[in-house]
């Protein structure tokens, strides 16, 4: 986490932040000014707790408070908005026997945050979401590590609570790295992995887990899915410096619907080193918030591509661009081969190995 407050407010609250500032060096600590003593790694503060408490909730990641969990509720309740935005609050007794994770468990990082810092202080962390208590998944949070998104948030909560209560889950996995789940870690016993989606729709599973970059168009699995999208895929583009973003979108969106992609797995775009950064690529780029590869010519000529042009080799120096530069960037295989937009573009994508 990047922006981690401690809040004390007690002379033993504030010695055993100092503990905590001292192995974790980039968190804030704060404290009332009536218990100054000048220390510089503290800030001190004038105002109320409430008012404290109420602006760090707005402006930082995570909060650790070292006070009683019934005055946390209080100051951080009128300030609560959803799951996805609140930010994780730990709350540490003023003895240090326990560590509880309060507010934004899983998607906010608390639990691993009270794990952190239990290990440091030797009180014991109190978790209670239900995926963590019970060794299963926690259906919000796989692949998160690898960059991971949901298609659809949707489902989350209903599946969440078919795999907390022991209900059968599949899942079907054709992208991104196998090991979202522990290493040399069984699955739960409630969990069937399945070879092709075909099969585990006919299952008696009452919900899947999903990981693809490809589109799903069954509608009646869907509603009883949750899709993960990882980071697979990477777009080659071949084009002329003046090529729009528009352009580029249009074709992208023209290949991804074709060939069944999803836009949500976007790694990366790639393409050949010119002399100025085409402003078209950059900017299709930034609107998926991905980064672009770019290579010279030398390069991209050695790699073995399945569509060579003349006419690019006689203006690149180079048989390919869009080709070459997606499995040059990805390492892996095509999934879509070169494909042509008059007058000046091409694309290919290429899939990253697991």
């Amino acid at each position: 986490m990047e922006k981690v407050a401690v809040v004390a407010i007690t002379r033993n609250g504030i010695a055993m932040a100092r503990t905590l500032k001292s192995r974790f060096d980039s968190w804030q600590v704060f404290a009332p000014s009536k218990f100054s003593d000048n220390d510089s790694n503290i800030t001190w503060f004038d105002d109320s707790t409430t008012a404290k408490v109420g602006e760090l909730f707005r402006t930082h990641d995570a909060l650790v408070c070292i006070f009683s969990l019934g005055a946390v509720i209080r100051l951080v309740a009128p300030h609560l908005k959803d799951k996805k935005t609140d930010p994780a609050v730990v709350v540490i007794d003023d003895a240090g026997k326990f560590v509880i994770s309060a507010l934004s468990g899983h998607l906010g990082g608390a639990n691993m945050l009270a794990e952190e810092i239990s290990q440091l202080t030797g009180g014991t962390a109190v978790i209670t979401t239900a995926a963590d208590v019970n060794k299963t998944i926690a259906v919000d949070l796989v692949g998160r590590e690898f960059g991971w998104t949901v298609d659809d948030s949707s489902t989350v909560t209903r599946v969440s609570a078919l795999m907390v209560n022991g209900e059968r889950i599949g899942v079907f996995q054709d992208a991104g790295r196998s090991d979202w789940w522990l290493p040399k870690r069984e699955l739960p016993a409630n969990v069937t992995l399945f070879p092709t989606l075909e099969e585990m729709s006919r299952s008696y599973c009452k919900g899947f887990l999903i990981i693809t970059d490809r589109e799903i168009r069954d509608a009646g699995l869907l509603s009883r899915s949750v899709v993960y999208r990882p980071k697979t895929l990477v777009v080659g583009v071949g084009l002329h410096w003046d090529t729009s973003s528009d352009t580029i979108m249009e074709g992208l969106q023209f290949c991804l619907s074709k060939f069944g992609l999803s836009p949500k797995s976007v790694a990366r775009f790639a393409s050949i080193r010119k002399e100025s950064q085409v402003a078209g690529l950059r900017e299709i780029a930034g609107k998926f918030g991905v980064p672009v590869d770019y290579y010279e010519k030398e390069d991209l000529a050695r790699i073995s591509i399945p569509n060579p042009s003349d006419v690019v080799q006689t203006f690149e120096g180079t048989p390919s661009v869009s080709e070459a530069s997606a499995l040059r960037s990805s390492c892996g295989r095509l999934v879509v081969e070169k494909q042509k937009f008059p007058p000046n573009l091409t694309i290919a994508i290429a899939r990253i190995p697991a």
